[in-house]
Formats: structure tokens, sequence, C-alpha cells
């Protein structure tokens, strides 16, 4: 099992309304904190480029943002990451702004808010829970300039790009690939439509080339899943797509969906060693109806080391599931990812070192070269 995981639960209900601005998906390491039960809800619409500049990001955005106590806004602002700081300039406009006074401005490590003080009301310009990364609240530093309101954030990572001010699928996807340096994402869960449905989503995102077991073993065979399994058996089933895995554990920018429950590979404890050559995203189902019940079922699982699924890196804990949700899970996914390579930046290097090493089990303490899997006794353990 990897060293470090990390857990992301979210709660959907049939109906998603639109409300705040806010973004709601909690990375925990599940060895200390444990795993938050939260809804991601969100009212953002975005529409950026970025700077040709290797060195520095610079956007221009429009966003609708509400508040359920002040009037709902539409607010202009441009951003740009200058290395050790990202700045924040709002267009303050009509905003009627009297003095310095009447701007509260409230950042704490991964959190900001924007009000104003207009006459009879406050208005919120702008309010998220999920900065793109962490801060450093007590180095903000924020000013008028004729008729935009500037805010300089102190970064704590200084060599992470923000390609926006929140965390948001639009800026995952435009920031992420920095950290992953090409390393695939293996999908794995009880449910293969849904493992299809979020590698799918994935996959265009990062403009990765999204890849299916199922499809695969279905093309390879000439039979449906289903039929292949009546005829051979689950095992046999297995067996074969841990050898396709083993194929395509040396392809790079690929998002793999693997088949669900005992019928896959990934279900099984001794067909991991070339699942570890990606970063692996385990999507399981939830019937827990609040933080602490979810928050102790993934703790149990991760700790589980009967449970094949408890190897991988991440966790996202799916209560319901509806085909639209799919984005959402996968925004998940990429936040608990990040979250995972920021703890530690030389898994993806970590990774490609596996990979040429022959995917030889022995993750994530790797063994020097020429190290014989038989002689610590893990050749019992894993699939040849």
């Amino acid at each position: 099992m990897a060293s470090t995981s990390f857990t992301s639960a979210l709660c959907f209900s049939s109906q998603n309304p639109i409300r705040n601005l806010q973004f709601s998906s909690p990375i925990f390491s599940s060895s200390s904190s444990g795993v938050a039960f939260a809804s991601i809800s969100t009212a953002l619409t975005s529409c950026f480029s970025l700077s040709p500049s290797n060195t520095r990001f610079s956007s221009r955005f429009t966003r609708n943002c509400s508040s359920s106590t002040a009037p709902v806004r539409t607010l202009d602002y441009e951003f740009t990451d200058s290395s050790s700081e990202v700045e924040l300039r709002l267009q303050l406009g009509t905003q009627d702004i009297r003095s310095s006074k009447d701007v509260y401005v409230d950042a704490n490590d991964t959190s900001l808010t924007i009000r104003v003080q207009r006459p009879g009301s406050i208005i919120t310009l702008l309010e998220t829970k999920q900065l793109f990364e962490k801060i450093k609240p007590a180095e903000t530093i924020w000013y008028i300039d004729e008729d935009q309101l500037v805010i300089n954030l102190k970064k704590h990572d200084p060599d992470l790009k923000w390609p926006d001010i929140v965390e948001s699928w639009e800026s995952l996807t435009a920031g992420f690939a920095q950290l992953l340096k090409g390393t695939s994402i293996f999908l794995i869960g009880d449910s293969t439509d849904i493992n299809q449905k979020v590698a799918h989503e994935l996959a265009v995102g990062l403009g990765y080339t999204p890849l299916s077991t199922k499809e695969l073993l279905e093309t390879l065979s000439k039979q449906t899943i289903d039929s292949w399994m009546l005829a051979e058996g689950s095992d046999a089933v297995a067996q074969v797509e841990n050898t396709v895995i083993e194929s395509l554990s040396s392809h790079v920018r690929a998002v793999v969906a693997t088949l669900g429950g005992r019928l896959g590979a990934a279900g099984r404890t001794d067909t991991w060693r070339h699942l570890y050559a990606g970063f692996t995203v385990w999507l399981s189902q939830t019937e827990a109806t609040d933080e602490s019940a979810a928050k102790e079922e993934a703790k149990r699982h991760m700790q589980d080391s009967q449970l094949a699924y408890s190897n991988a890196e991440v966790v996202v804990k799916l209560q319901g599931w509806d085909d639209a949700h799919s984005k959402v899970v996968a925004q998940a996914a990429l936040s608990a990812l990040k979250q995972l390579i920021l703890s530690d930046k030389s898994l993806p290097d970590k990774k490609s070192l596996y990979i040429r090493l022959g995917c030889r089990g022995d993750w994530p303490n790797i063994k020097p070269p020429g190290w014989d899997p038989a002689s610590d006794g893990i050749a019992n353990n894993i699939s040849t």
C-alpha cells in the first residue's frame, strides 16, 4: 500500500441547486485527519487564457457571485501569478466605495472572502472556501488603486503555478499537468460504469488518452464481459485484465478505467503489481448520510489490508450516483491527487522509476536495480 493516501468525500442529491461561489472538496490524510463528508456546489463559470510566459500566469475573468444575504453581483477581475505571490485585481466600477474602510478582506489558509459596504447594504464580491492552493494569510496585502481593489496573497508553495484564484475544474485541469508529469491514472471501484464515466471526464480535461479495460477486453475476446465470465469464470477475466493492465503500465498520459468489483484485477490483492505504475483513484460508493459515518467508513476501509482497494492512493467517497455528476467526481479526484503530489513532489518521478525497473511490486519502497522480488517473499503476493 502506498505510504500516503488522500480521501475526498462527496454527497450528492437528486437536486443540485446553484449556490454561492463556494468550493468544498475537503482532502485529508487518512493517517491523520481522516475523512470529511461534504457537498460540492458551484455557481462558477469562467473563461480564461494563460500567458505564454513560463514563469507567470495571467488571466482575466468574469464570474457570477451571489450571497444568501447580499444582492447578486457580476464580478470582473484580473488574476496574475508572479512566482512567490498571486495578485487579484477586482473592478470596483459602480460600487460607490467611499473609503478603504468600506472594504473587508478575510483571508485564511485556503479561503478568501471580499465584501464592500455600500449605503444600506453589504455586497459580497468574492467568497471561496477553496483557493487553488494554500496561502500565508498573515502576509496578505490589499489596497485601492483608482477603480480597482488590489489584493496580494503570498503563496505557501512558490513553485506551484496558479491558473486561477479558486480551485475549480478549469483551474485544476489547466494547472495539474505541472505536477502530474505525464503519469497515468487508474480508476478503480465496484462500478465499471462509474469508472468509465469519470475516467472519460478526467482524460478530456487533462488532454490524456481515455482507455477502458472493459472495452479492450471485449475487443480482444470478441464477446461481452458478462458472457465471458459466465463461460470461464471471474478469475479468468481478472487474470486477462491484469495482462492488459501490464501492457498499459508503461503508457504515459492515459486515464484507465478498470473493471469493477471482484470481477476486476484491482479487486484482488495479488494483482496490483502494474497498477502501482500510475496513480490509483478508488471511487467508493457509500450509504453514509453524515460526515461522521462517512469518515469512519473510509478510515475503516483504508486500514483493511484484506481489501485490495485499500492499496489506492486516493479515495473519493460517493453517496448515490448520477451520470451528470461525473465531472464533479472527476474534480474531487484531481483535487485529492493534487494534495497527494504536493505532499511529496517526488511521487511522479518515483512512479517513472518504478516503471523503468520493471514494475516489480516493490512500491512504494523501491529497491535497487537487480533486486529479486523472490528474495523478499514478494513474488508470492504479486501477479507475474
